[in-house]
């Protein structure tokens, strides 16, 4: 199935429970403008609440991935009145947010530019992949503009010294650099993006689904100074999830030497 969400993003799913989010704005490189946050955030919001889906790709349209914000867009922005100017950014900041906080996995699958608040998505994702002819950049600087709400997770990926270099140079890197940070999982040859991601889709199909959502949950949570409270919530999280009837048929289909009920490759 697939749908068209004002034309600028492209969704669609299959019977595994695997979606696909595609930028649609290849003319102007799916530089993002309040359209397309629109589309993004009601197409995410609309995916959160459905209970079937198990991974979530995005992707782009055309040769590149996501060149950032549409320049022209923000210079009409930088014009509007102080509190119309703040909610435009609320609105971006809020869907990177959201995507972040995302209840199951999420692939990046990223291909010629990613520049800007692309990077900011791909920082968001759970996995990225790129291939060879992948290049990045925090280029807001350069345009006399600042990437402060992508900060959060662009340092929670690559760590502030990185930040701090990338969004004071405003330089681009490639495929092989942003690996090397952080940023990128795996780097592929030109055209093995769909076929590595469906090898990484397969394995998280065999997994527990809410044994999915929990570890994403606390992988991001265990990432904090670890107290004595959040320990207790960690070692308790860990027992009750062992006697859940999704652990009791992962268990028993290892036993069985079967697949879990859960897993549908087709």
């Amino acid at each position: 199935m697939t749908k068209s969400t004002a034309n600028v993003v492209e969704v669609s799913h299959d019977d595994r429970g695997v979606a696909r989010v595609s930028l649609n704005r290849p003319a102007v490189n799916n530089a993002y403008n309040a359209e397309l946050v629109s589309a993004l955030a009601e197409t995410f919001a609309e995916l959160a609440m459905n209970e079937d889906l198990r991974v979530v790709l995005i992707s782009g349209n055309g040769p590149n991935f996501q060149a950032g914000a549409d320049l022209k867009w923000l210079r009409e922005i930088g014009k509007m009145a102080p509190d119309e100017n703040i909610a435009t950014s609320l609105r971006t900041a809020s869907l990177v947010r959201d995507l972040d906080a995302f209840p199951i996995p999420t692939i990046a699958l990223i291909h010629g530019a990613c520049i800007g608040g692309g990077t900011g998505i791909a920082c968001a994702c759970d996995i990225v992949l790129a291939s060879e002819d992948a290049f990045f950049s925090i280029s807001e600087a350069r345009w006399g503009a600042i990437a402060s709400i992508i900060f959060p997770q662009l340092n929670a990926a690559i760590g502030v010294r990185n930040v701090r270099r990338f969004a004071l140079t405003c330089e681009r890197f490639d495929a092989h650099k942003a690996k090397d940070i952080g940023l990128v999982h795996e780097v592929v040859p030109c055209g093995a993006l769909e076929a590595k991601a469906a090898l990484i889709v397969d394995n998280i199909l065999q997994n527990g689904p809410m044994a999915m959502k929990a570890s994403k949950h606390w992988a991001k949570h265990a990432g904090e100074s670890l107290n004595d409270e959040l320990f207790k919530q960690l070692v308790k999280v860990h027992a009750e999830t062992r006697q859940t009837q999704e652990a009791l048929e992962g268990f028993t289909s290892f036993i069985e030497k079967r697949d879990a009920s859960w897993y549908r490759n087709e």
